[in-house]
C-alpha cells in the first residue's frame, strides 16, 4: 500500500514538473516573440511589438503621478514599485502611427522612439510591421532610386526652402531619358518630409517600378506651408515646377505631370489642379474633400465655391483633359469621410468623371495614404 501511495505521489510530482516546464517554455516563447519596434532610438528595447500587433510601452518616471499613451485612443500606464510605467495596447494596424506620452497632463514625445514632424510638432512614431507576404511598403532586394534633398529660392516666401526629389533607379545612367513626375503634397500640420519619411514614397515606387507595375517616374515632395491657397498655387506653378523642369530631366507634358495630396494637401490639389487640367492630366485626392459646411472664419469657403463653379461650367474640358482623377478615403472612420461624400455628389452633379476608392478602414492615417499612393502610381503615365 505504501509503495502504491509513493508511486502515486511521484507521478503527481513529475506531472507538476512537466506542467511547470511547459509554462516556462510558453512564457519564454512569448517574451522572445516580442520585437522592439524598428522606430526605436538606438535599438532600445521598448516599445515592443507583440505577434498580434499589440504594443508594449515602458518608461521610467518615478516622480510622475499619471502617464498615458495617446495612440489615437488613450491607454493608462501602470506604475511599478521602482517607478517604471508600463502598458500593453490593443492590436494596431500595420504601418506607421503617431503617438504621444501624456505625463501629468502634458503631451510629450517618447524619448525611446524616433520623432517625425506631424500634427504641427515633432511627434513620436511607431512602425508596426507588415506581414512577410505584404512587401509593398518594405525595402526589397530591387534596384533603388535616390531621394535628393534640394534647396531652391521661393519668390512666394522670399526665402530658401527645401524639397525632396525621388529619382528612379537608372536616372544617372541614361542622360537622354526624361521622366514623368508626381508633385505630391503633405497634410495639415506636416511638411515636405511627410511623404518621404512617414509615407515611404521611395520604397513604394522602387517596388512598383521593379515589378513593372508602374512606369519609372520622379516624385517631388515639397512644403506647402506658405500661407494659404493662392500662395500654394503660385509656389507650385511659379517656383516648384519651373525649378524641377530646369534642373532635372523631366517630361514637361501635361500627360506626364500628376498632382496629388492628402487631407489639406488634397484640397490644395483641387484648388490648383481643377482649373489647370491643361497642365496636370492626373490628379489624386487622398482622404480629403472640400469642407461640406460653412467653416469658422470662412476657411476655404471662397476657394471651394470657386472650384465648384469652375467644375459646373468646365466639366467637358476637365473630362477631356484628365486621364486620371482618383479620389480616396480611409473608411467611415476617416475624418474627411462626410466631406468627401458630399464633394463627390457635387462632382456627379457637375458631370465630372472620377474614380473612387474606399479602403473601408484605417481612418485618417499614414497606412491609408501609403496604400493610396501605391494605387495611384499604378494608374498614371500609362
Amino acid at each position: 500500500m505504501a509503495s502504491f501511495l509513493e508511486l502515486k505521489f511521484n507521478i503527481i510530482i513529475e506531472m507538476k514538473k512537466y506542467l511547470l516546464f511547459n509554462l516556462c517554455v510558453l512564457f519564454s516563447a512569448a517574451a522572445f516573440s516580442q520585437t522592439p519596434a524598428e522606430t526605436n532610438v538606438n535599438k532600445l528595447g521598448y516599445p515592443k511589438i507583440m505577434p498580434d500587433n499589440r504594443i508594449e510601452f515602458s518608461i521610467k518616471a518615478p516622480e510622475a503621478r499619471k502617464i498615458q499613451v495617446d495612440l489615437g485612443r488613450r491607454f493608462d500606464m501602470i506604475k511599478s514599485a521602482d517607478g517604471v510605467w508600463t502598458v500593453t495596447t490593443t492590436p494596431q494596424s500595420p504601418g506607421i502611427h503617431y503617438y504621444s506620452l501624456i505625463v501629468d497632463g502634458l503631451s510629450v514625445a517618447d524619448p525611446s522612439s524616433e520623432s517625425f514632424f506631424g500634427c504641427g510638432r515633432m511627434m513620436s512614431c511607431i512602425e508596426v510591421p507588415y506581414s512577410k507576404e505584404d512587401t509593398r511598403f518594405q525595402v526589397q532586394d530591387v534596384a533603388h532610386g535616390q531621394v535628393r534633398t534640394v534647396r531652391y529660392y521661393s519668390n512666394v516666401t522670399k526665402s530658401w526652402r527645401v524639397m525632396y526629389i525621388y529619382t528612379p533607379a537608372g536616372y544617372d545612367d541614361n542622360m537622354d531619358k526624361k521622366y514623368p513626375v508626381i508633385y505630391i503634397i503633405h497634410g495639415g500640420g506636416e511638411d515636405a518630409r511627410g511623404w518621404v519619411q512617414q509615407g515611404r514614397s521611395d520604397i513604394i515606387l522602387d517596388n512598383l517600378i521593379a515589378e513593372g507595375k508602374a512606369k519609372p517616374m520622379m516624385l517631388v515632395s515639397f512644403d506647402a506651408n506658405v500661407g494659404g491657397f493662392e500662395k500654394v498655387r503660385s509656389e507650385i506653378l511659379d517656383n516648384i515646377i519651373p525649378f524641377v523642369e530646369k534642373n532635372f530631366r523631366v517630361d514637361a507634358s501635361a500627360d506626364s505631370r500628376a498632382l496629388a495630396g492628402l487631407s489639406m494637401g488634397g484640397m490644395y490639389t483641387l484648388y490648383v489642379g481643377v482649373p489647370n487640367t491643361d497642365k496636370f492630366h492626373n490628379l489624386g485626392v487622398f482622404s480629403s474633400g472640400w469642407f461640406a459646411k460653412r467653416t469658422p472664419f470662412m476657411i476655404a469657403d471662397k476657394e471651394r465655391d470657386a472650384n465648384y463653379a469652375y467644375m459646373d461650367h468646365n466639366s467637358s474640358l476637365m473630362n477631356s483633359n484628365l486621364k486620371n482623377f482618383f479620389i480616396t478615403i480611409g473608411g467611415k472612420e476617416d475624418i474627411a469621410y462626410e466631406n468627401c461624400q458630399i464633394m463627390m455628389q457635387r462632382l456627379n452633379k457637375a458631370g465630372v468623371k472620377f474614380e473612387y476608392f474606399d479602403s473601408e478602414s484605417g481612418g485618417h492615417t499614414w497606412p491609408v495614404w501609403r496604400e493610396d499612393l501605391y494605387r495611384f502610381a499604378q494608374k498614371i503615365f500609362k
